[in-house]
């Protein structure tokens, strides 16, 4: 179980845009179908500006994915993790202004020449690996 921090002025907007708009478990949950992630065995509340997942997630990676695709949304803040499945903490970066893939590879990877692994650890969050925005946060691999 983890809380996790997202910038909530930043991120995909998924109620129509009108600044007003407050988050919602469906949106959130329509959200993750649209990315092709399970969620089936996945719930999803919200109160203000944080979310809290529950349930059980196939894999680790799968749970690291729900926690990114709900929290990179704008009027997110956080995200509690009450997830099931997988082991290990979640290691996330979150993108700085001037960011780029490459750069993060290098802060949290070593060689910033592994910047596909990122890209390919945020599919399909990422569809282009140079279209990521300040105050995103990124699931950085571990193995």
């Amino acid at each position: 179980m983890g809380l996790w921090s997202f910038v909530k002025d930043a991120g995909k907007k998924v109620f129509g845009g009108g600044g007003d708009d407050e988050v919602s478990g469906g949106a959130l949950k329509d959200e993750l179908k649209e990315l092709g992630l399970d969620s089936d065995d996945i719930q999803i509340s919200v109160e203000g500006d944080k979310v809290k997942v529950s349930g059980k997630a196939a894999s680790q990676e799968a749970k690291e994915k729900v926690i990114l695709a709900v929290g990179n949304v704008e009027g997110v803040a956080e995200v509690e993790d009450d997830v099931e499945g997988g082991e290990g903490e979640p290691v996330f970066h979150t993108v700085e202004s001037g960011d780029t893939l490459w750069a993060v590879a290098e802060k949290a990877l070593g060689n910033g020449a592994r910047y596909t692994e990122i890209f390919e650890a945020n599919k399909p969050m990422l569809s282009d690996p140079d279209k990521i925005y300040p105050g995103q946060v990124l699931r950085i691999p571990t193995a």
